[in-house]
């Protein structure tokens, strides 16, 4: 994985850069995750939707570093005739503004957030995501 520590005077990454990053990390992900991502997309945008913001009841657009947005697999039906596409968002100033209060490694941040998101996709718990983080 590469290393992208937080340096005060590097300027920050851009939304092609941070996708960019996270298909990087797609392919470092536990291999119970790997053959189950096939056809979910990656969008990056700067911050949550005014909708995702109300529907979520958050405080402030920084309070959220990812979104799942589609039918989890745990929910889904092959009779669903016109089934949305699942998609995970990152959302660059949250994670950006996380990464430099923690220092962390950016690549690190990124992969974190992915396996919590796609943790939503399989319906599995905080606890389930936590150990396949520390497994892989």
């Amino acid at each position: 994985m590469t290393k992208t520590p937080f340096s005060p005077l590097a300027s920050p990454p851009s939304l092609d850069e941070l996708k960019a990053i996270a298909e990087a990390a797609l392919k470092t992900l536990p291999n119970e995750l790997t053959p189950h991502v096939t056809g979910v997309v990656i969008r990056i945008a700067d911050f949550p939707d005014p909708e995702t913001e109300r529907d979520m009841g958050l405080k402030s657009p920084f309070d959220l570093l990812g979104l799942y947005q589609g039918v989890s697999l745990d929910r889904k039906s092959v009779s669903d005739p016109c089934p949305d596409v699942d998609m995970i968002f990152l959302y660059r100033r949250p994670i950006l503004d996380y990464w430099c209060e923690t220092g962390e490694d950016l690549a690190h941040v990124i992969r974190h957030v992915l396996i919590h998101e796609i943790g939503h996709h399989f319906g599995l718990s905080d606890d389930d995501m936590e150990r396949i983080e520390r497994q892989g």
